[in-house]
């Protein structure tokens, strides 16, 4: 029997399960209602949230007094479509159809009044207004049409803020950035929730009121090999190779200390980051590739020749070969876009986007560089060190190496849900009944998705009495008007 006085919680364009993920996280139960119009973002969020009511449908279809059934809403979560207001749109015509979803939040303030409302989108749905005869913003009247959104929330009885939040400042290893907009009706104060994360450069950070950003490399999965650029039976393009190579440059060869990871593997823009930052925004369609350094163990006839040691570890048993090692350094690239440098893998991730897998992960490995030898047996004296220049020689903390070989992978699904800040148990490659989804699903259901991190936060900020925690007492609080 449905309960008519508890409180329910409701999750519009509900997606693969982001925001209920992180409500869930708060609160400790499954948000009660689901609605989506996509059957495969239902399906992903229905083998993950199976407690949940699920509506396959536009969210205009379904009735919200129907779906509330006589019980209290504390929270109506909305998360409209960001394509046709997001600046990755570009100059091409938007749709006002799309555009005029966010309206929704209005029906069901106006029909079942939920006591706290939360919408998610990007930054640009500030400046929503009406479009000109081309299909394109009006640039005379930007903003207008938020401000009336804005407006007829207040005329049912709600007091408004909004903000714009960072992903990585609340433990989501991706700079990923949206605004936010609360309503709420109960006369109490809106609240916005303190960062828990900071550069590690900061004062918060160092002297401990701050975690710091997660990175890129916590999320990396680096048992997955990385296939050479090199004589491929299907060749790079011209556009990727050139990335490559700025990338390279950058984070290798004119890096004084590159970033050591251990691995185990056997246009023309480059665009990354360092792998010590939070991952730029994750979105739709995933751009972003890794090119990580590792120490490698040569000549073990594997098909690759190499094998991988923990750089934590003693080095293996030495042979009467000699044992030849290397080193590979790491760094993050995009296929897509134009931005002209990288990041390295230990800065957080860029957005994660749901149209493809565009982000890549580059290896140069590198070997002890000994004049025309690549490497010399550990128990002979050390080789004499010249002066002689080689193409790709570098030095790695006071010892010289050069470039045997690139690899380059893209990123795999799992590891773009990390970054959005999922757990790590989220099912992200198969339905309810076990049907498998494509990676191109995987990425497209991830790069829509609410990192979990920011709906955890502002629900425990705004609804405590959600969480089992008690509601703080709060001087001069005013009921709405």
């Amino acid at each position: 029997m449905i309960s008519k006085t508890k409180e329910i919680i409701v999750d519009n364009f509900a997606g693969g399960g982001g925001a209920s993920t992180g409500i869930e996280l708060a609160t400790g139960v499954s948000v009660d209602i689901a609605i989506n119009h996509d059957p495969d973002a239902i399906a992903m969020h229905m083998v993950n949230h199976p407690d949940t009511k699920h509506y396959c449908e536009s969210v205009w279809d379904v009735d919200p007094r129907e779906a509330a059934a006589g019980r209290p809403i504390g929270l109506a979560w909305f998360s409209p479509d960001c394509k046709h207001f997001s600046k990755a749109k570009g100059g091409k015509p938007v749709e006002k159809k799309i555009r005029g979803l966010a309206w929704v939040a209005v029906r069901w303030a106006a029909t079942v009044r939920p006591r706290v409302i939360m919408m998610e989108n990007v930054e640009e749905f500030q400046t929503w207004g009406p479009l000109r005869k081309d299909g394109r913003p009006d640039p005379v009247q930007k903003g207008r049409t938020f401000r009336s959104f804005v407006n007829a929330l207040k005329v049912h009885g709600y007091s408004v803020e909004w903000k714009e939040l960072r992903a990585c400042d609340y433990g989501a290893p991706t700079i990923r950035k949206r605004l936010f907009l609360i309503a709420r009706c109960d006369g109490r104060p809106i609240i916005w929730p303190e960062p828990t994360h900071g550069d590690p450069e900061s004062v918060a950070v160092k002297t401990g009121k701050l975690k710091p950003w997660k990175t890129a490399a916590d999320i990396m999965d680096w048992t997955l090999q990385t296939k050479s650029i090199f004589n491929r039976k299907k060749p790079l393009s011209e556009n990727t190779m050139r990335r490559i190579a700025r990338g390279i440059q950058r984070f290798v060869l004119n890096n004084p200390d590159p970033f050591i990871i251990k691995v185990n593997h056997s246009g023309d823009f480059f665009r990354g980051q360092k792998l010590d930052k939070p991952l730029q925004t994750v979105t739709a369609k995933n751009g972003w590739g890794l090119v990580d350094p590792v120490l490698i163990q040569m000549g073990y006839g594997d098909p690759e020749g190499r094998r991988v040691l923990d750089l934590k570890k003693p080095l293996g048993t030495i042979t009467a070969g000699g044992n030849k090692f290397a080193i590979a350094t790491s760094h993050l690239i995009k296929l897509r876009g134009t931005c002209k440098d990288g990041q390295t893998v230990t800065s957080p991730m860029p957005t994660i986007t749901a149209g493809g897998l565009h982000v890549g992960e580059v290896r140069a490995f590198l070997t002890k560089y000994y004049g025309s030898d690549i490497g010399q047996a550990l128990d002979s004296p050390l080789h004499t060190v010249t002066t002689k220049d080689r193409f790709g020689l570098i030095t790695v903390k006071g010892e010289n190496y050069q470039i045997a070989d690139i690899g380059m992978r893209m990123l795999q699904p799992h590891e773009l849900f990390a970054a959005q800040g999922f757990p790590a148990g989220y099912v992200i490659d198969r339905d309810a009944n076990g049907v498998k989804y494509s990676k191109a699903k995987q990425v497209a259901r991830c790069g829509n998705a609410v990192p979990p991190p920011f709906a955890e936060q502002l629900v425990r900020a705004n609804l405590p009495e959600l969480c089992g925690q008690d509601i703080p007492i709060f001087r001069n609080s005013k009921q709405a008007n």
